[in-house]
């Protein structure tokens, strides 16, 4: 993504329903969120904040991200989807991350972090990604990995093998992802797998939002 491209868009989205005694404005709550998921270090959105006049510490943000709880949002019927999977890494210990991506907007539907990858854990992220998404008759574009192919078929889902073309897309996404998230320094250092799953979903509403 462009540089200039990851600050624009709204953050009007934000929903903050979590917020019940909060001294900072609703509006640069939504900010910050943005700021920090979208670019800019917890560190650099404080500093931010204080340029605006108000002090809050990095631990708040990384509160407000989390409570946020946000998600890619639901309800579409893409006629392909990219399937993939991808190491991430907490502390010493190796995650996996699924993504389910549409070629065609370069909009993430469903993120999900599991511990391992294997074909039923492949199937519950495919489950969970049909109850929010229209996929029955969409093509899903994968690369050779087995449990993904066995998952798909499993379930009675179309599927086509594509190492390059429209699968791209979810790579590209990864790439992304990779970068912002060793951009400054084991961003999920200490970091337990629910609150990097939260992170990594919240992520990914807000690079919906932006493109």
């Amino acid at each position: 993504m462009p540089e200039s491209s990851r600050l624009n868009g709204s953050s009007s989205g934000v929903q903050l329903d979590f917020v019940e005694r909060e001294a900072t404005p609703r509006e640069l709550m939504r900010l910050s969120i943005q700021l920090h998921l979208s670019e800019l270090s917890i560190s650099n959105t404080v500093s931010v904040l204080e340029r605006l006049g108000i002090k809050r510490a990095r631990s708040t943000i990384h509160n407000w991200v989390q409570k946020a709880n946000l998600q890619p949002t639901t309800g579409s019927q893409p006629d392909h989807v990219a399937l993939d999977e991808t190491v991430i890494q907490l502390d010493d210990q190796r995650y996996w991350l699924y993504a389910a991506v549409d070629p065609e907007t370069n909009k993430f539907l469903h993120v999900k972090f599991y511990p391992t990858r294997t074909t039923a854990l492949t199937e519950m992220f495919l489950s969970e990604l049909r109850e929010k998404h229209d996929v029955q008759d969409a093509v899903f574009l994968v690369d050779s990995a087995p449990w993904l192919k066995a998952a798909l078929h499993h379930l009675g889902l179309r599927f086509r093998y594509e190492k390059h073309g429209n699968r791209n897309a979810v790579e590209r996404l990864f790439k992304e992802i990779k970068r912002r998230t060793t951009q400054f320094g084991n961003c999920f250092r200490n970091a337990d797998p629910a609150t990097a799953e939260t992170w990594l979903q919240s992520y990914a509403y807000c690079w919906n939002q932006l493109i």
